[in-house]
């Protein structure tokens, strides 16, 4: 159902205090809608240098984490690794009680990653909405049976109603693109205990001569088949326009009915702010745009371990540039991952 959006001197003033939150609290603004808000996301959160178990990931109140998965034939299941194409290397354990988060043996597939989610979730309920990036290294391989159905019988396995997906934001429109624009999205408030996913090519896939089809293009299509059968209700992930590029980047997609498919953009934080790019476009749409690599942004500041006044300082920047999502290696500054701002403010 389409939620109204407050407005008047009481949306001014609720924008204007929009609260630093975390798991502590688990309070959400309920004045403001997903995508009127920013807020700070982890590049490549399962890495153990940055946190010891995904459970401390989930912990940090960052409203974006990131995970890299393999789909390759040459292994088995759904790895998470960065550079390893035929094994684990996480701080996954796959928990299935809030007790097993930080006990249980590390490097576990993606099923694993999930199942820490479920059992956080369990055990914080009323979470901040947070958006899983999960980017498919080498792309889907449906001919061994980890295509875009079986990553959301996956999903859905593992977390159930817990997911906000497409199917969420399209009821009661054609598409996502026109519930987007009929300003559909929930307020943060009603997005509380909620995962959702963005699905973005990887960089493996992307440098494949020979792969012609990549994530973006295979699950707009899977999106669109399952809402010609009715049954979008099962799908489970938002696929990203990604690349900072100017005017409307979804006409790099020769078939036009796959555009309206994409509501969620991702790309260079550094490039959406060099004056080429309307990043309002996205905002007045109410798009939502990742902008990645914050810290590059000039004047270019820590990629790691800016100071807090630094970091936040940079979020504001993003903020105003009209981002969902600012998103760094700040997995240090717990403060600054909590933030949530206006957006376009």
């Amino acid at each position: 159902m389409k939620k109204t959006r407050c407005v008047g001197t009481v949306a001014v003033a609720a924008a204007a205090v929009i609260a630093v939150t975390g798991p502590a609290d688990g309070a959400e603004p309920a004045a403001t809608a997903y995508d009127t808000s920013t807020s700070v996301g982890v590049h490549n959160a399962y890495e153990k240098d940055k946190y010891p178990y995904f459970a401390d990931a989930l912990d940090s109140g960052a409203a974006l984490v990131e995970l890299d998965v393999w789909a390759n034939g040459l292994g088995s299941s759904w790895r998470v690794s960065h550079s390893n194409p035929l094994g684990n290397n996480n701080n996954c354990v796959g928990a299935s009680t809030a007790q097993e988060l930080r006990t249980k043996d590390r490097d576990q597939d993606f099923g694993g990653c999930l199942a820490d989610m479920k059992a956080w979730h369990d055990a914080n309920p009323g979470h901040r909405p947070i958006l899983v990036k999960v980017e498919m290294k080498d792309g889907f391989n449906a001919k061994r049976g980890r295509g875009p159905a079986e990553f959301d019988a996956l999903v859905r396995q593992k977390l159930g109603d817990a997911v906000y997906g497409p199917g969420d934001l399209t009821a009661g429109h054609a598409t996502p693109d026109e519930a987007a624009r009929a300003g559909a999205w929930p307020a943060r408030s009603d997005l509380a205990g909620k995962f959702l996913f963005e699905l973005i090519p990887g960089t493996v896939e992307e440098s494949n001569p020979l792969d012609k089809l990549w994530t973006d293009v295979e699950y707009a299509g899977h999106l669109k088949d399952l809402a010609a059968q009715g049954k979008l209700a099962q799908s489970t992930a938002f696929p990203a326009v990604h690349g900072a590029a100017a005017g409307d980047p979804r006409e790099r997609y020769a078939d036009p009915a796959l555009r309206p498919w994409f509501v969620v953009f991702d790309g260079d934080a550094a490039t959406y702010l060099n004056g080429t790019i309307d990043t309002a476009w996205y905002d007045t749409r109410h798009y939502l745009l990742v902008m990645t690599d914050a810290h590059n942004v000039p004047p270019v500041i820590d990629g790691t371990h800016p100071t807090e006044e630094e970091a936040l300082a940079r979020v504001r920047q993003l903020a105003a540039a009209h981002a969902s999502f600012a998103t760094a290696d700040w997995s240090a500054l717990p403060n600054v991952l909590k933030t949530v701002l206006p957006r376009g403010a």
